[in-house]
């Protein structure tokens, strides 16, 4: 057994997360960790992680076990290079290096036995450098660099500079490179490109070690696990196969419990009718109690409350000309240095396009320069007429607001009713509803987002990978709601499954690049 985790028992305030929860790891197991968001997938990493300590329970992993966490929130440090960030996957064995040099320096000065006992542990400090290619550590980086398109960038730039899916690349490379037994993967999807997915894919799927995977992507599960773990209502269960079986399996257990529930309820009703009616007459009392005895012995099948399922719909303002925007010879880059060759693109009133293309070629950027938040190189975007301007961010960082005032900041004439309402329907709780917007969960926090642009009315949406971090049934909900809308839609998006039978055409901006 790799991991086995006993009793866990976690909340946050009066929230709870997890209940009495256990949960083991063997050898081999290629394991989705799955449930809506804000169940505590996350929170489940942390803690096995050691990065949190849980309210009770235990976390024991196998002795010597070394482990890789792609963390959805990972902060990479400023003035470190992606050289720095890649080699840092062998800091362990640059310890190793220290530790001999350390060795080397006082065998001057020991005795014969000193001597001994330095010299043996000298070899066997150096024969793991050996087997573990220390001594062409700067080649395997290359080599990884390189299959991760990040030599292109060069390994000398510095992190703090890229776009997210470089970043989410960066991780996983230095993840790969510290060739760790046991990987957990927190979306690992979410920012990289439809090429580096399908890379990512088959890695999992000849991974020969175990894995824990958080993932709302349904093909890319389906095609890398065997396992699920499905996070629910405080408690964690186990099933057999991919997220398609489970599906299955889950709402049969579900149909099941409906039908026992149902059933137990009407001969509930029964007991107590005739209870009620023949208590008090001395023929039938003993018959009477014998009923209300098997009432207080049996065990109530409590059904789970429903989640609140999100409902999104956008308000729209008046139509806007008939040009939403057009390019003309637009260059994009930062800091003077393009990104793109000459872009002439035109959207037109009611157009709905989705933006592809791999990662880092500027396709945050091509909606900022669009909007006028960044200063072309050259050329110009020109915006139509009438226009009332949607846009989601891609990242931002959480505001220390609840989400109650996140909302009225936004809105200052809506009533608290009515604040508390508009996030209900963007399907978070009473308890998420008051809690701060930064100790949400990332699918949570877009939620919030998204209930500030369907509250106010729109003609134009521009969306940078809305569905990042969203649950399955967030996306269904907001594919459905971008349907119905009749203003123009421009989206940023790597899950062809979400904007496939939604947008009129896409755009590739790889057509244009000049990183590629």
């Amino acid at each position: 057994m790799i991991l086995n985790v006993s009793n866990l028992t976690h909340g946050f305030g009066d929230r709870a997360i997890f209940n009495n929860v256990s949960f083991r790891l063997l050898k081999g197991e290629h394991i989705g960790l799955v449930g809506a968001n804000g169940e505590g997938k996350s929170t489940f990493m942390s803690i096995v992680t050691g990065k949190l300590m849980p309210d009770e329970g235990t976390v024991e992993w196998a002795k010597n076990v070394r482990v890789g966490y792609l963390d959805q929130h990972t902060v990479l440090k400023e003035n470190m290079t992606i050289g720095d960030v890649l080699r840092s996957a062998f800091s362990y064995l640059f310890e190793i290096e220290e530790r001999i040099n350390e060795i080397c320096g006082l065998l001057g000065d020991a005795d014969p036995e000193q001597m001994e006992v330095l010299m043996e542990e000298l070899g066997t400090m150096q024969d793991m450098l050996d087997s573990h290619d220390f001594y062409i550590i700067d080649s395997k980086v290359e080599e990884v660099a390189r299959a991760f398109e990040l030599t292109s960038l060069g390994l000398d730039t510095d992190v703090t500079a890229l776009s997210g899916g470089q970043r989410t690349k960066v991780l996983l490379a230095k993840l790969l490179l510290e060739k760790p037994d046991i990987l957990l993967l927190d979306e690992p999807t979410n920012y990289l490109d439809a090429q580096h997915i399908e890379w990512l894919k088959r890695y999992l799927q000849e991974y020969e070690n175990a894995f824990i995977l958080i993932s709302h992507d349904i093909p890319f599960l389906n095609s890398v696990v065997n396992l699920i773990y499905h996070m629910e209502n405080q408690e964690l269960n186990r099933y057999v196969g991919d997220y398609d079986k489970f599906l299955e399996v889950h709402e049969a257990k579900q149909k099941q419990l409906e039908a026992a529930y149902k059933k137990q309820q009407k001969e509930i009703d029964e007991l107590k009718d005739f209870v009620a009616r023949n208590k008090a007459r001395v023929a039938t009392r003993n018959m009477a109690m014998s009923r209300q005895k098997k009432l207080d012995k049996m065990e109530v099948i409590e059904l789970a409350k429903e989640k609140p399922k999100p409902e999104f719909y956008f308000k729209n303002a008046r139509a806007t000309g008939k040009v939403v925007f057009e390019t003309t010879d637009l260059v994009i880059g930062y800091d003077k240095k393009p990104l793109s060759k000459p872009i002439n693109l035109r959207m037109e009133r009611g157009e709905k396009i989705a933006i592809v293309g791999t990662n880092g070629i500027g396709k945050t950027t091509f909606l900022k320069s669009v909007l006028g938040l960044i200063k072309p190189i050259s050329g110009k975007a020109n915006l139509g007429d009438y226009l009332e301007i949607g846009y989601f961010e891609q990242e931002i960082a959480p505001s220390n607001n609840t989400c109650i005032e996140e909302i009225w900041t936004e809105f200052p004439a809506y009533s608290q009713y009515e604040v508390r309402s508009a996030l209900a329907k963007c399907g978070l709780t009473t308890k998420h509803i008051e809690s701060l917007v930064k100790v949400l969960s990332g699918g949570e926090q877009a939620k919030v987002r998204l209930c500030k642009l369907i509250n106010r009315e729109t003609n134009i949406l521009l969306l940078d990978e809305p569905t990042n971090h969203l649950d399955v049934d967030a996306k269904t909900e907001l594919k459905r709601a971008l349907e119905e809308y009749n203003g123009a839609v421009l989206l940023v998006c790597h899950e062809p499954d979400f904007y496939e039978g939604l947008v009129d055409k896409v755009w590739n901006l790889e057509e244009y690049s000049l990183t590629i």
